[in-house]
């Protein structure tokens, strides 16, 4: 999830325009509807929940009976086309494994077990599947295949399909999917539409309370599509899928089409009603956004989710938004958003020190740049998971201090007894405040030995403290060279290097970068994919999202305790401290975010009166007939 396309990828609803669930996956227990079942594991007796879906903590909102989610509307018209002017490009229609650089839209053709409710915190309800069975202590589950499921070509979902489906993610999926998976300890198929999956247990004997969800989102493929044909390698021939879309055109890197299923088996699941109502979606590819803005306004894209501030206060202005052609909207969400901000390599000896990276965080008029670059539409970002519920606040107290404490003399005393603040920028104390900030900043590195000498940092060899800033957009280049400008009064030479898409993500892959401005993005209900982000095991691991290289016992025992949190209090509270811990310990300088979901639309494209939990979901958008 590293390339230019990625804030769509995260931020808007569509399954190909909202957070990657691979990737920030979560877990559940239901009772609604539940009959009781008695069966045996490792030998004790347990108790199996039949159910509908399944929630990570907690009871499902949903009846068994719901007839809908409460953020569509079932009477939307089918019909018309959405368009979308998308920046970046792709060579791959098969978004299931490492390689290529897949299409937008795709989730729209692929279906999974369990479909998510976006209105809650992480709820799975029927798909392919139409009810499952789960252990009482999550280590197993069983999933009864819908009798409708189809693939496109009329032949029925199987069993078989699912196992086919996970050997070839705990084989060639990304590494984080590997890593799930892996924990998969027997798979069987007792008949045709039923598979048995039940789960190993963590080295301290406890149970991995998130994979039964994880598997309920395993992307489904056919088995007998791929016979003959190799699942590891990039391909722009369409593949089989159960999905509400198929694909009915592509021109390699600068356009895709789907159609609607006018068949499409799952029309009438309650996980389906009021949603995929267009019949065609084309993504038309742009290499410059400014373009794609262009496009849009001139009638080339009916939606369009705007991430640059600067270009939603004056960028939009003309006859279509006058005469009313395209309406302009900020929809608030009360998910998470992305953690974005400028990483420090730990790996590298200049970061190693805490001290050396709390400095940097000091030098910098970041109200300045909000007010200048951003139009001030933006929040400074100030936890690992801003927006939500889930950031630390105040002083740690209830859930959280209880997971700290065991850890409190390898914290720093500050954490207990002083709230985490960012460096006031300059704003509210004026110049004086940032040059005290500055002050500070040299104070920090002299206790980490460094000196200025010349107008220059060095170490005590005389070795200068210089370093590279690597990026692979251009607009991100207003921040990166104000940040490095603001350090030069330290005597720090900061270089700011833009590279191509591909030499990046390599660079990124094999962790040789001093610092990047990246982010790491999470749903309300995170879990093993914290593990993937900051545990010690990923820093080593080529390919991990643990950019920074943290490596903390503590982050480590956090991290691993929210995936067995078993309710939303413990689940909170874990997390508010694990972000707390990742905040003291300045493994990047936090940049911004934005509160809303700001959106361009025809005013020929409707939308539901409800918005849920994570934001606009642009799948239940209709088009005027």
């Amino acid at each position: 999830m590293a390339r230019p396309i990625l804030l769509l990828l995260i931020l808007l609803a569509l399954p190909a325009l909202r957070p990657a669930c691979a990737e920030v996956l979560e877990h559940g227990m239901p009772i609604h509807g539940i009959a009781m079942h008695a069966s045996v594991t490792h030998g004790i007796a347990m108790h199996v929940n039949v159910t509908h879906g399944i929630a990570m903590h907690g009871d499902l909102a949903l009846p068994p009976d719901f007839a809908a989610f409460p953020y569509v509307d079932p009477a939307a018209p089918k019909g018309g086309t959405i368009r979308q002017a998308v920046t970046g490009s792709f060579d791959s229609l098969h978004p299931h494994i490492v390689k290529g650089v897949p299409a937008l839209g795709l989730g729209y053709v692929f279906e999974t077990l369990l479909a998510r409710s976006w209105d809650e915190p992480f709820s799975l309800y029927g798909l392919l599947a139409d009810r499952v069975e789960v252990a009482g202590d999550r280590s197993a589950i069983t999933f009864h295949i819908n009798g409708k499921a189809r693939w496109h070509d009329g032949t029925p979902v199987t069993a078989a399909d699912v196992l086919f489906s996970l050997e070839m993610q705990r084989r060639y999926g990304t590494p984080n999917r590997r890593l799930f998976y892996a924990k998969v300890a027997s798979a069987e198929a007792p008949d045709p539409r039923t598979v048995r999956f039940a789960f190993a247990s963590n080295p301290d004997g406890t149970i991995d309370r998130e994979m039964p969800l994880l598997m309920g989102l395993m992307p489904i493929h056919s088995k007998a599509f791929w016979d003959g044909r190799d699942f590891n390698r990039t391909t722009l021939e369409p593949i089989q899928g159960s999905g509400p879309y198929r694909i009915a055109a592509v021109d390699p890197g600068r356009r895709i089409v789907y159609e609607r299923v006018r068949d499409y088996w799952g029309r009438d699941l309650p996980t389906r009603v009021g949603q995929f109502n267009a019949d065609r979606l084309e993504f038309d590819y742009y290499r410059d956004d400014s373009v794609a803005l262009e496009a849009f306004k001139a009638g080339q894209g009916d939606i369009r989710y705007e991430s640059d501030p600067a270009k939603w206060a004056t960028g939009y202005d003309g006859p279509a938004l006058r005469e009313g052609r395209f309406l302009r909207e900020e929809l608030p969400n009360r998910r998470p958003e992305l953690a974005r901000g400028l990483i420090f390599n730990t790996r590298r000896p200049i970061f190693a020190d805490v001290r050396v990276r709390r400095a940097l965080g000091m030098a910098t008029d970041f109200d300045w740049i909000g007010r200048s670059l951003f139009h001030g539409l933006l929040t400074r970002t100030a936890s690992y998971y801003p927006n939500s519920d889930l950031a630390a606040r105040r002083l740690p107290e209830g859930e959280e201090l209880r997971a700290l404490e065991p850890f409190r003399d390898r914290l720093p005393p500050d954490l207990f007894i002083r709230p985490f603040t960012l460096p006031d920028g300059g704003t509210g104390s004026g110049p004086a405040g940032l040059r005290a900030n500055r002050r500070e900043a040299l104070r920090l590195l002299e206790q980490a030995g460094w000196r200025v000498h010349d107008g220059r940092l060095t170490d005590a060899a005389g070795n200068r403290f210089a370093f590279e800033i690597i990026l692979s957009d251009p607009s991100e280049e207003r921040v990166a060279l104000e940040f490095a400008r603001s350090l030069e009064p330290l005597g720090i030479e900061a270089r700011v290097r833009t590279v191509d898409s591909a030499q990046f993500q390599g660079r990124l892959d094999s962790f040789d970068f001093d610092m990047t401005l990246r982010w790491w993005a999470s749903s309300l209900s995170p879990g093993n994919e914290q593990l993937y982000y900051y545990g010690s095991d990923a820093a080593g691991q080529e390919g991990s999202r643990n950019l920074a290289g943290i490596r903390d016992p503590v982050v480590d025992a956090l991290a691993r305790s929210i995936a067995v949190a078993t309710t939303r209090e413990e689940l909170v509270g874990r997390v508010r401290a694990l972000d707390r811990v990742l905040l003291w310990g300045h493994y990047m300088v936090p940049l911004f975010h934005s509160p809303v979901d700001r959106i361009a639309r025809r005013s020929t494209l409707h939308r539901p009166a409800t918005t849920p939990l994570y934001g606009p979901m642009v799948e239940s958008w209709w088009v005027a007939p």
